[in-house]
């Protein structure tokens, strides 16, 4: 005759102590409180939101001018997201005295940016566009403040990342496509190798505000150069923001300074100071422009200015970013060695 086998009683308990403790977490199975009431946001008090106070970059620091001035930046009219920034926002107003401090820190940083093996600029420059990646929104919600529209802003953040990344990419690269060895006559070997020049001075355009600024500072420092940049007049706060994703990087102090304030004001500064070894502006102002020209040829450093393109150009991967944006900024150096017999 069969019989069913009947449960045991101990493991009827067991499972219904497991049960107990995954509903309760084991506390009032030992006639314990719970360890901790559910969240009710309902129940949080009015509070005044904390607004941002936005400041310079320079030297993996985030400062004010030494003047202690200011100019002030409004978001734009179709900017309806509720945000702790009020309607308008003071952003440091940069001075000569920033440009000469901004350049020493850069140059002080330079020596050991350049001796870094090129795969490990190359890993720096990746874990900046993993930091981007990661704080997309802010990146966003900063232009759409600027004045761009929700669809084009994505759009811009996107293309900035994928930017760092294509410069990520060709840190190890560069120097196989730009060097070569020589045909001489006479018994030598004779090479030709790319060097980086030290301290650059980098005007972005107005617009794109993020995606000038990425375009133009990362073939500077992909090449192993440091950069004094200063940020778009028009949205410097996006600029600032950029310069969070650096400071939370693995990017070494003093590589990438951001100054913020008129071009006006401070081009011709950055221009005449000499330990700026190389000049990239791109400036609306044909006056501007060659005052910058005249005052980088005084101490005969490398300038290149340029008319600002539209801005759908900065997404044209043919145009602004490549090989020949990381060759500026170098030098080539030549070595002859004589052949063993």
């Amino acid at each position: 005759m069969e019989t069913t086998p009947k449960k045991s009683r101990g493991n009827e308990t067991a499972t219904a102590d497991r049960a107990a403790e995954d509903a309760t977490g084991g506390a009032r199975l030992r006639g314990e409180a719970p360890i901790m009431k559910p969240y009710d946001g309902a129940k949080v008090a009015t509070r005044v939101r904390v607004n941002k106070a936005y400041k310079m970059f320079v030297g993996g620091a985030f400062v004010r001018s030494e003047s202690g001035r200011y100019f002030q930046v409004q978001n734009a009219p179709e900017s309806s997201e509720a945000e702790a920034d009020p309607e308008t926002v003071n952003v440091p107003r940069g001075s000569r005295k920033d440009v000469r401090d901004a350049v020493l820190v850069a140059k002080n940083a330079w020596a050991g940016w350049e001796k870094r093996t090129a795969y490990n600029r190359g890993q720096i420059l990746y874990r900046l566009a993993e930091v981007m990646e990661s704080r997309r929104p802010e990146l966003t919600q900063s232009l759409v403040r600027g004045g761009q529209s929700e669809a084009a802003a994505a759009a811009e953040v996107d293309v900035s990342i994928d930017r760092v990344v294509f410069y990520a990419g060709f840190a190890d690269k560069f120097f196989a496509l730009l060097a070569s060895s020589n045909p001489v006559a006479g018994p030598h070997f004779n090479f030709s190798v790319p060097e980086p020049m030290g301290t650059i001075g980098v005007v972005a355009p107005d617009r794109p505000a993020l995606l000038g600024l990425v375009s133009t500072i990362l073939p500077v420092i992909t090449g192993g150069n440091t950069c004094v940049a200063l940020a778009s007049e028009k949205d410097p706060r996006t600029a600032i923001v950029w310069s969070e994703c650096i400071a939370t990087s693995d990017m070494p102090g003093g590589v990438i300074n951001i100054l913020t304030g008129h071009a006006k004001e401070l081009s011709a500064h950055l221009a005449k100071h000499r330990e700026i070894i190389g000049i990239d502006a791109w400036i609306v102002d044909a006056d501007l422009r060659k005052t910058v020209e005249s005052e980088g040829a005084d101490n005969v450093k490398r300038v290149k200015t340029h008319v600002p393109m539209d801005p759908e150009a900065w997404t044209d991967e043919r145009k602004a970013q490549g090989l020949g944006w990381i060759e500026r900024f170098l030098e080539t150096k030549t070595i002859w060695h004589p052949v063993g017999l």
